[in-house]
């Protein structure tokens, strides 16, 4: 199996919760990295934003890599609740916090250019000027095929000009594709903040007791 497949990203966040959330996020992941690493799993904080107060988080993205790293993700996927009370306001009676952990892709796959996987062939076009160029065949279509992208290029009156800018123009469709690919992963990540579902966690995790109080 591959290492890319064995390597899974949960993001982690509070949402729009309160204070205590954020707290509980830095609680449920310094318990998920400490059950990854008793499973033999490695974890890494890829991004974090604080929450804040000193110590939490309002969401964490965390790697977890290693064989079996994607059934242990799934068992930490969805609401997650931390059962403890606040540590900020000693009045309330809320001991339940909710956050949410969903598996999020992290960076949009790239489309590689090579000239070599372009099939270019010469064809006629009409328009202004047409007639002269159908003669001489000097449009271009050019045909990028890991893409699918297809253009056609018949503004010059040499063939070699129009091949040049047709490759530009791939270039420039496959970089415009990869920005857009991009900025849709972003936005699936932002949308997890929302996500948030309160009671029936999948997990419900506590603070260790002392020793003296098992």
């Amino acid at each position: 199996m591959s290492a890319a497949r064995n390597r899974h990203h949960l993001l982690i966040s509070a949402g729009r919760g309160p204070q205590e959330c954020a707290w509980a996020v830095a609680q449920l992941v310094r318990r998920l990295e400490a059950e990854a690493l008793g499973r033999g799993l490695r974890t890494s904080r890829v991004e974090t934003v604080p929450g804040d107060r000193p110590g939490t988080f309002r969401s964490v993205l965390v790697e977890i890599s290693g064989a079996g790293a994607e059934e242990f993700a799934g068992s930490w996927t969805g609401t997650l609740c931390w059962q403890a009370p606040s540590p900020y306001r000693a009045s309330t009676g809320r001991k339940n916090w909710y956050v949410v952990a969903r598996p999020c892709q992290v960076d949009a796959p790239r489309t590689s250019f090579a000239e070599s996987d372009v099939d270019i062939v010469g064809c006629r076009t009409g328009g202004p000027g047409g007639q002269h160029r159908n003669k001489a065949s000097t449009a271009v279509r050019a045909t990028h095929r890991p893409s699918g992208i297809v253009v056609v290029v018949d503004t010059e009156r040499q063939f070699s000009q129009n091949r040049r800018l047709a490759l530009e123009l791939i270039r420039q469709r496959i970089a415009d594709g990869d920005q857009a690919a991009g900025q849709a992963v972003t936005a699936a990540r932002w949308r997890i903040h929302d996500e948030l579902v309160r009671g029936n966690p999948v997990r419900v995790e506590r603070p260790d007791l002392p020793s003296g109080q098992r």
